[in-house]
């Protein structure tokens, strides 16, 4: 590899990290050794690229720095055409025009060789079961999270009990066939997850929620991670309603 191409994917490396990484960290992820990590990270430092640290602690790229703008390798053209099609098949038609249009924008800035590794991509997740249709518009949903509104819902339960609920919604899953909502709950004082083809109405209230992100998300996240301690299941970002 260019001593250029490894600088710049030593910046990505630590783009993707928010605390300090040590050397070695670094040298697996880029696949090249300690020594020449030491050696690259002053290299960085000299041309002005702000890492912070030192050999054995750990180092940081300080928040603000960005690349130029940078071409498409064809595995990330492939990478990016997977998760379109992966969330197209299993979302609601408002997000699926989203989405073609998002193909469409990103087709207009590739040269021609990777505008056909783009389109040809041989990576796919397909959905061969038939999709829960949402009685809600999805479209409203996901500007609640966008807002970080309060929204209330008339949900159906699985034993077909409705409950009206005022929820904070924190995050939406796209599952195979179902999409799921993880939601702070006024009702039961707790996380909940609802699926989205049991709301039988929704809402979006006018009042903001009254925790800020960042901590209502730690404290789903805190509240995932013993609910699949609890049931064995782990790894999974968004827990599916049943």
């Amino acid at each position: 590899m260019a001593r250029a191409d490894r600088l710049i994917q030593l910046t990505q490396a630590l783009r993707r990290h928010r605390r300090p990484v040590t050397a070695a960290m670094l040298a697996e992820e880029t696949g090249v050794s300690e020594r020449t990590i030491y050696r690259d990270i002053i290299s960085l430092q000299v041309s002005g690229v702000p890492v912070r640290g030192e050999a054995g602690i750990g180092y940081v790229l300080e928040s603000g720095f960005d690349l130029p703008p940078l071409m498409f390798t064809p595995e990330e053209c492939e990478a990016l055409m997977l998760g379109l099609r992966f969330v197209r098949d299993r979302s609601d038609a408002g997000l699926q025009r989203v989405i073609d249009d998002t193909r469409a924008k990103i087709e207009a800035i590739l040269p021609p060789a990777l505008k056909e590794s783009f389109n040809t991509a041989p990576l796919f997740a397909p959905v061969y079961r038939p999709r829960e249709v949402s009685r809600i518009d999805e479209s409203l949903l996901r500007r609640a999270l966008r807002e970080w509104r309060k929204i209330r819902i008339r949900y159906r339960d699985g034993k077909e009990e409705e409950t009206i609920r005022v929820v904070w919604p924190v995050a939406l899953g796209y599952f195979e066939t179902t999409r799921g909502l993880s939601a702070w709950c006024e009702l039961r004082q707790g996380f909940r997850h609802f699926r989205t083809d049991r709301i039988e109405e929704l809402t979006s209230l006018d009042e903001k929620i009254p925790r800020r992100r960042t901590l209502l998300m730690r404290d789903w996240e805190e509240a995932l991670e013993a609910e699949h301690d609890a049931t064995g299941y782990h790894n999974r970002p968004v827990s599916q309603p049943v």
